[in-house]
């Protein structure tokens, strides 16, 4: 980037990034193109590209297009500091090419506890006979880490907040300890975006995001993106191509199109889930409230100190109760959904049981937990629709005491 875009602020970044002249052409959008095959206009032509492999470059359809640059090159403009970006079909996709680039046999993962559950299955299952060790840390262990490393310690990884039980890490201080014995660190950067913790400017190596969520926005597309620096951006590179991973060009084109508006439905996100979260954290039917901007949730001041802001998704503890009166209130729900992922323009509700998911640490609560990603519903209509879950909540608790 040049000087002056390093000045521009978020909300622009995300309305021009990628809109470069000689993809765009005299169009606002990168058209989409469908291709496989890209044909060379002779065979000195072909040679070239093929000695060069350059990011920008038409070679073949899997190496990409300007749909696919484009929003690979917008998401670098959101990281200050950042090399490039490698963009994957699915958040999974873009954790497991991340490790798998920095990672090889005989090396030792230290891995945050409250970490997404898919990313620990492809621990255990794929890294695990390639002879790569994973240890679990505590995720408020901070600088702490330093007395888990060991001499085969290659990289460390954070997910700040917890995806589930919202922990917020100290990153500064890993970092910190990461670079001293020259550590790589990756960190899934999904919950909050560069656009609230701009993960590159804070010492991180390599910022994943599962695009699924913000990033689309809509819930009608699977992708994931990771950016890293320029000590670790080629070995992410050559990871992908190597691993045939490619985007397509729908997909990316979805993701161009949410990225348009991520700085206004992040704000939105925001505002509703904060508002809701402090309802519920009055409630007498609720012990907790796993909000990162709360101060009742582990972490809050690293939150405070770190993050611009907060997103949609947080947690709540139930006091009291059991599965069956968890889901009486989730069931009956008109404005929350029931399923997986978030960060689409719908409510969702989910039920969720950490305790089988740690290592190091262990999750004890006062009662079930539920996990909420507020939408762009006006937020008074989601308290009303929770205020009469809770109702249905404490009725099955009454009629099966």
């Amino acid at each position: 980037m040049n000087g002056q875009d390093d000045v521009m602020r978020d909300e622009t970044k995300v309305i021009s990034g990628g809109r470069r002249p000689e993809w765009t052409g005299p169009i606002v959008n990168p058209p989409v193109y469908r291709a496989s095959t890209i044909l060379f206009e002779n065979c000195a032509a072909l040679k070239d590209g093929a000695g060069r492999n350059a990011d920008g470059e038409f070679h073949y359809g899997r190496r990409g297009t300007p749909t696919q640059w484009a929003l690979a090159d917008a998401l670098t403009a959101l990281e200050p500091g950042a090399e490039g970006t490698m963009l994957f079909p699915s958040g999974v996709a873009a954790i497991a090419a991340a490790l798998l680039s920095v990672l090889k046999s005989g090396d030792e993962l230290l891995m945050v506890d409250s970490v997404y559950e898919p990313t620990r299955a492809f621990c255990r299952q794929v890294l695990a006979p390639m002879g790569i060790t994973t240890r679990y840390y505590d995720p408020l262990v901070g600088a702490g880490i330093a007395d888990l490393l060991s001499d085969n310690t290659a990289a460390i990884f954070l997910e700040s907040p917890g995806s589930l039980t919202f922990e917020v890490q100290d990153i500064p201080a890993i970092v910190a300890v990461a670079k001293a014995r020259g550590i790589v660190t990756l960190l899934d950067n999904t919950w909050a975006t560069p656009l609230f913790f701009p993960a590159i400017a804070a010492g991180v190596d390599l910022s994943i995001l599962a695009c699924t969520k913000y990033v689309v926005g809509h819930s009608d597309a699977m992708l994931g993106s990771v950016t890293a620096t320029a000590a670790y951006y080629p070995k992410l590179r050559k990871t992908a191509q190597l691993f045939g991973q490619h985007v397509a060009p729908d997909d990316a084109f979805l993701g161009l199109r949410g990225l348009r508006t991520l700085a206004v439905r992040l704000k939105a996100h925001e505002e509703g889930a904060l508002t809701v979260a402090r309802w519920l954290d009055g409630r007498p039917e609720v012990a907790a409230v796993l909000h990162p901007a709360l101060p009742s949730c582990p972490g809050h001041e690293s939150w405070v100190r770190d993050f611009k802001g907060s997103s949609g998704l947080f947690g709540f503890v139930l006091a009291g109760g059991d599965a069956a009166a968890r889901a009486a209130l989730i069931d009956g729900l008109g404005h929350f959904g029931i399923g997986y992922s978030w960060g689409g323009f719908e409510s969702l509700a989910l039920p969720v049981e950490p305790s089988s998911l740690r290592t190091v640490t262990n999750w004890q609560a006062a009662g079930p937990l539920v996990r909420l990603h507020i939408g762009l519903e006006h937020p008074d209509d989601l308290i009303a629709d929770l205020e009469r879950g809770l109702a249905r909540y404490e009725a099955c608790i009454r009629n099966t005491a």
